[in-house]
């Protein structure tokens, strides 16, 4: 049974045949523990010389964008991350100065700690990681089935939860909106829309929302943790602009919106091809594929090959063995290939890319109630946990 929630991203099916475990994981921030891996030639060349500062960003209880905006604000610091980390979790990743000649060597509070490890020539990208190292407990999990689970490198590589908003999956539905070039739904969805899995605090206050008239009255009930709201509550009231309001949020979260859709549009693509029998383990003749260093090319009848599929954007080519299933999802969605190009906010604007269609699990180790292992960049641990788990209500168990 797909619970409802997997659903409202895209996902529609498991890919492993084993009964889960049940559990809980997520009690505490402490109880997920992940650490980004750089490439070795990428930490060789971190050293005492350079322009570009580079740090080691431990948090817990904060995500990256607000830590990043945290330090700008308090220390006048601006940092570039190389993945995004969630807020229910603890947390080690690098971080890079993207200003010349000013930097620290340790900063403390009491959620994140800032530690410079040195100097680069030139700035960490994306390309520079491997992926990410987790150690995760599963509280009240029956264990005696994960011996069961040994199809870890089979995993279908959907974007997990966190993409698109645990509680409030909205996050696509403001991007779509966005495309559409419908503003004022963008505004709309992103503080009226309430979910069966929010707080009823919550829920309350998105309901006041609903109406116009209300912005003003119920400003100072919005805590302070929605934050975002706040940001475009205030513009409304005060311009009643909703272009001008969305573009008051912080740029790299308009691209995340924007991002989140083309996710969706990603798992529901992958959904629909597996569900088909369409081979996603094995890539064909004309498939555009990662190979060993993560560059991207034709399949050569490489086994070191990984099999892609295309995240759509404006320069999105149907060229490919899934145009069929993007191509039906988009017209389902009333969205084109050229609307992720927009005119109105060019700096979310997405071109489109590829994505691998199944994870590369490494050093999978059971140590009950821990389980260890290692993903590529970009692939979610809670889409491997689900696997293992299948829990029936993805937020309680802490997803």
């Amino acid at each position: 049974m797909i619970p409802n929630l997997d659903k409202l991203i895209g996902i529609f099916t498991y890919c492993t045949k084993t009964e889960g475990i049940g559990g809980r994981i997520k009690s505490a921030p402490e109880q997920f523990f992940v650490s980004e891996i750089l490439r070795e030639k990428s930490l060789d060349k971190i050293s005492a010389s350079g322009s570009y500062a580079v740090y080691k960003l431990k948090k817990h209880g904060i995500d990256t964008n607000h830590a990043l905006s945290d330090i700008f604000t308090k220390y006048g610091l601006r940092l570039k991350a190389l993945g995004l980390k969630d807020a229910n979790a603890t947390t080690e990743q690098y971080v890079c100065d993207m200003t010349t000649g000013r930097s620290t060597n340790t900063l403390v509070t009491n959620r994140y700690t800032l530690e410079k490890i040195g100097l680069l020539q030139k700035p960490l990208t994306k390309k520079d990681m491997i992926g990410n190292h987790f150690k995760i407990k599963i509280e009240d999990a029956d264990f005696s089935k994960i011996s069961q689970f040994s199809e870890q490198d089979k995993i279908l590589n959907f974007f997990g939860y966190q993409r698109f908003g645990s509680r409030r999956p909205v996050s696509h539905l403001i991007g779509k909106a966005i495309l559409q070039k419908n503003f004022e739904y963008a505004v709309e969805i992103l503080l009226s829309y309430t979910s069966e899995y929010d707080l009823p605090h919550n829920n309350k206050i998105r309901e006041r929302l609903k109406d116009k008239s209300n912005y003003s009255k119920t400003f100072n009930e919005v805590p302070p943790q929605m934050d975002i709201e706040r940001i475009v509550l205030d513009e409304m009231i005060n311009h009643g602009d909703a272009l001008r309001a969305l573009r008051a949020i912080p740029i790299q979260l308009r691209r995340f919106f924007v991002e989140a859709f083309q996710s969706f549009v990603f798992n529901q693509t992958v959904s629909m091809s597996y569900e088909v029998g369409e081979n996603l383990l094995q890539a064909q003749l004309g498939d555009v594929c990662f190979d060993k260093d993560d560059n991207l090319g034709r399949y050569q009848n490489d086994p070191q090959q990984r099999l892609t599929i295309p995240l759509v954007g404006y320069s999105y080519s149907k060229k490919n063995r899934f145009d069929s299933f993007i191509s039906q999802i988009l017209v389902e969605q009333q969205i084109t290939p050229k609307d992720f190009f927009v005119k109105e906010m060019q700096e979310a604007s997405e071109e489109g890319g590829f994505r691998q269609v199944t994870m590369r699990c490494d050093d999978f180790v059971i140590n009950e109630p821990y389980v260890d292992f290692t993903l590529s960049r970009g692939s979610y641990a809670t889409i491997l946990l689900r696997e293992i788990m299948k829990p029936s209500d993805p937020v309680s168990a802490g997803f």
